[in-house]
């Protein structure tokens, strides 16, 4: 049997029997080759959107309509039960991640390399110590792998790209960049606090003089 690499395996006849052979005729035939990744976004850049962020999505040609329609929701919600826009404790507002979510959506329903046909979503998968996954599940009109892999990769670098407009962060692991953040968004305001967040840049002096060679 010859493997994507080019080279040449030797399966005993028993396994083909034992166990399980993934055949790709199937995807071939087929309306569309599965796309199923995701980005973990960092929790601490989740908030909720303020007027200036509703203006500049509204803006977005794939969201415009979707921004409007969710402020009359929310217009509505709080006239029936009296809730002034200001009460924070009691109001609805939208999030910067959930108009994220649907904003891919569009973007992916809009994309002409993805087959409408077939399932097609982007939701959540449950948060880890990584963040919180954006999954996107489509299937590519294009079979062909290396079609393939590059209608996947424009649509995560367009996804990657925009993360920014939407005052969201992809997580990466990076110890220093992850503990400041962390700090930025504490609702504590102490010297304590503003002693502590000076200590990344000691570890990094620490760290820096230990790697040099002696």
């Amino acid at each position: 049997m010859q493997n994507w690499d080019k080279t040449i395996s030797t399966l005993p006849t028993y396994s083909l029997t034992t166990e399980a052979v993934k055949n790709w005729r199937g995807m071939q035939e087929s309306g569309g080759r599965r796309i199923k990744r995701a980005i973990y976004i960092d929790v601490h850049s989740i908030k909720l959107c303020d007027n200036d962020m509703l203006e500049r999505f509204s803006k977005i040609r794939y969201i415009n309509e979707y921004v409007e329609k969710k402020k009359n929701e929310l217009r509505a919600y709080h006239r029936d039960y009296s809730i002034d826009e200001s009460d924070l404790l009691n109001n609805r507002r939208l999030t910067n991640i959930g108009t994220f979510r649907a904003y891919l959506e569009a973007y992916i329903r809009k994309h002409p390399d993805i087959n409408q046909e077939l399932t097609l979503m982007v939701r959540q998968l449950p948060p880890n110590e990584l963040g919180l996954p954006l999954e996107i599940y489509c299937f590519s009109i294009q079979k062909d792998w290396v079609k393939y892999e590059k209608v996947q990769a424009d649509i995560f670098d367009h996804v990657m790209a925009m993360l920014d407009l939407f005052d969201l962060r992809a997580y990466q692991r990076d110890g220093h960049l992850s503990l400041l953040a962390h700090r930025e968004h504490s609702v504590f305001n102490s010297s304590e606090g503003n002693d502590a967040r000076q200590e990344p840049a000691q570890h990094r002096i620490d760290d820096e003089s230990a790697n040099t060679p002696r």
